[in-house]
């Protein structure tokens, strides 16, 4: 899988759940001030990640995620872990 692909899958997934364009994401936009993601969304967010990529994401490690490229290296290290 290349790197690059799931990047912007991410960005797909969090534009989805955000409602805000995907070319006004980058992996350095903050989920919270930039997006206006609430808990309730950033769990829209793993759940769809965790669908997308067969992976499961720890509940500890969600209110770790504040950026976009925390999740790109959340979903690029589960998905190696897993392959």
């Amino acid at each position: 899988m290349a790197d690059n692909n799931v990047e912007q899958e991410i960005i797909s997934i969090i534009a989805d759940v955000s409602g805000f364009e995907p070319e006004e994401i980058r992996p350095d936009t903050n989920l919270q001030k930039d997006l206006e993601i609430d808990s309730i969304k950033a769990i829209e967010i793993v759940v769809a990640v965790e669908k997308k990529y067969g992976v499961s994401i720890r509940d500890e490690d969600i209110p770790k995620v504040t950026m976009v490229k925390h999740i790109i290296d959340l979903a690029k290290t589960l998905t190696k872990e897993g392959s």
